[in-house]
């Protein structure tokens, strides 16, 4: 699901403007990035087929292998640092998926949902200009129909271990011109539907979704209408639900609301979920392309303290969540980041290594103090409060780190998915099977002149033994032997301070039991807590059940960075796209009713 916009990608002499972190103004920076996203455009091109030298010049290629680099300790640099890492060759021949599409299978305008769609998902995912991700879709050789068009007949190069995540939402091939480049489609509207629901508007304030009148499945849309709208202020969700504007959230709980969960007519249920918050440090460019520095800074952060004081506040219970970026407790010992807080070897560490504090406190070397640049959304109390706590601290420990912060688009949009930052910290979704971590944390997915600025790992973390395991993760068909490779990457990630993993967040679902009802708790601990809203009951018979979501989309296209938003995937793709698999409450990937049955896989 989640997430991944980060489609802004840079050159050498634009970014130099862009990164830099003495922009002085806000409008300054719009107008320089958008001069970043039109020489972008231009130098992808240009690079793709190799036309002029010009081109190639602005868009130099330089070796890295993760290891620490002078040339690389300015925030300008990031957009020239390439990665030379290449996947070992496959041990194997490749494998086969057969898909059979239920023969009932039509989209909205009675059309049948056929090969074709597998086929234009799979090269629009694989050729779109700024595709979020073409992980897994990069395995691919071919996508043909079988003996008939709902058979499906996908090629594969190699052993694909988790498959399952390929073809979530479909993309259908009539709604769009031309499949290698939909760059430009879905621009205020996704017009197909082989869900319950289609869409019939969106703008900035709501989005409308009415009954799917063609949708053959047994789960058929009971409420006639279901609008989202965004409440992205906490305070504005419960005060919503309270005076009956909104009928349904889903946000992570507060002690101090518990009175006004109490109140008639509301109920509320509490879930474990798949999201969690971690602590990132950009290793591409900036003071953390520094091993010594970043192995320091993160020794300078008790999360015991920081768990205490912003997330008990959420969850009482709450405890550190110390496997990495994943929650599947299969993958992990539970113990991989224990223990990370060591603030006297921290000293040792930085003293060691010919640091020295200035006369103001600072780390300093060479006449230079790191600016550590720690970016987050404006409005989300809870980061805002964890600045507030933290950056005080670690000022106090030497380091120079300051606020940078701006609103959820800039934040989500702009700077992370170009890493104009330093420090961030950012909710992930961890899905069953760990395939996802291979497009997040190896080295040739991380945006580089090398690959096009096409890649997930945004945090520019780069180490060859963890990339040959996280590929070999994909290939190898034993859970138990699959299980400890990914074992051996996480504690690679511990030992390389890759990130500081924080909480895991519950789920909690607020409602008003006067307006809506049914099986509103079904899907609260899934990826997508409400994506049966299609079976809740419009209890109040007002003709529609009203969803309030805390961020709204900037935009709707499925494979470019706007699919990088989970709200946007929860909020509108989801809710439209068939998909060949779906995730469970429970955590499992279960067959959807796209299929008449499990896929069959044949390994050559």
């Amino acid at each position: 699901l989640m997430v991944h916009w980060w489609a802004e990608r840079r050159s050498t002499q634009v970014s130099s403007l862009v990164l830099s972190s003495t922009t002085p103004d806000k409008s300054a920076r719009s107008s320089k990035m958008s001069q970043v996203k039109s020489f972008k455009k231009l130098c992808a091109v240009c690079f793709g087929v190799a036309l002029l030298s010009l081109t190639v010049s602005a868009c130099t290629v330089n070796s890295g292998n993760g290891e620490s680099d002078i040339s690389f300790s300015n925030i300008e640099a990031c957009a020239t640092r390439s990665y030379q890492y290449l996947p070992k060759e496959q041990l194997n021949t490749g494998m086969t998926i057969s898909y059979e599409i239920a023969p009932e299978a039509v989209w909205e305008d009675g059309s049948h949902i056929t090969a074709d769609d597998f086929k234009a998902t799979w090269d629009a995912t694989l050729n779109t200009p700024g595709s979020l991700s073409t992980s897994g879709y990069d395995q691919v050789i071919s996508v043909e129909a079988g003996r008939s068009d709902k058979q499906v007949v996908v090629t594969l190069k190699s052993v694909y271990a988790p498959y399952k995540i390929l073809f979530s939402s479909l993309i259908k091939a009539d709604s769009v011109e031309d499949t290698s480049d939909i760059s430009q489609d879905f621009l205020d509207l996704i017009p197909f539907s082989g869900r319950a629901y289609k869409m019939e508007s969106w703008n900035k304030e709501r989005l409308v979704f009415v009954r799917n009148e063609m949708y053959w499945g047994d789960d058929q849309a009971v409420a006639r209408k279901v609008v989202i709208v965004p409440v992205p202020e906490s305070e504005d969700e419960i005060s919503s639900i309270e005076s009956g504007k909104i009928d349904f959230v889903v946000r992570q709980f507060f002690q101090e609301e518990k009175p006004v969960l109490e109140q008639d007519n509301i109920a509320s249920a509490v879930a474990s979920g798949s999201n969690f918050e971690s602590i990132w440090l950009n290793q591409k460019c900036g003071p953390f392309a520094d091993d010594i520095f970043r192995s320091a800074f993160i020794k300078s952060i008790d999360l015991d303290r920081l768990l205490s004081e912003v997330y008990k506040p959420i969850a009482p219970s709450a405890e550190l969540l110390q496997c990495g970026p994943i929650t599947a407790r299969d993958y992990c010992t539970g113990n991989e980041f224990a223990n990370s807080y060591d603030l006297i070897e921290a000293i040792k560490i930085m003293e060691g290594n010919g640091w020295k504090r200035n006369e103001i406190g600072y780390w300093e070397k060479d006449g230079v103090v790191p600016e550590i640049r720690w970016v987050s959304n404006t409005g989300n109390t809870r980061r805002e409060r964890a600045q507030s706590y933290l950056i005080p601290l670690l000022q106090e420990a030497g380091f120079n780190v300051s606020a940078d912060n701006c609103d959820v688009e800039c934040y989500l949009q702009k700077r992370l998915p170009s890493m104009d930052y330093d420090l961030a910290m950012v909710t992930s979704t961890s899905h069953p099977d760990p395939g996802y971590l291979t497009k997040l944390f190896s080295c040739d997915q991380i945006p580089s002149p090398v690959n096009g600025f096409v890649g997930d790992n945004r945090w520019g973390w780069c180490n060859d033994e963890a990339s040959d395991l996280l590929y070999a993760a994909d290939e190898e068909t034993d859970p138990v032997l699959r299980a400890s490779t990914v074992r051996q990457v996480l504690r690679l990630m511990a030992a390389d301070h890759v990130l500081l993993p924080v909480f895991q967040f519950p789920n909690t679902g607020i409602w008003r039991t006067d307006k809506v009802g049914g099986p509103i708790e079904g899907e609260l601990s899934s990826p997508a807590p409400f994506s049966n809203f299609n079976q809740w009951l419009d209890v109040d018979g007002d003709g529609e059940i009203v969803i309030g979501v805390e961020q709204w989309p900037k935009c709707l296209n499925p494979i470019t960075q706007c699919f990088d938003s989970p709200w946007m995937a929860l909020t509108t793709v989801l809710s439209v796209s068939p998909g060949a698999f779906k995730t469970t409450n429970d955590g499992r990937y279960v067959v959807t009713n796209l299929l008449s049955g499990e896929p069959v896989i044949s390994v050559r």
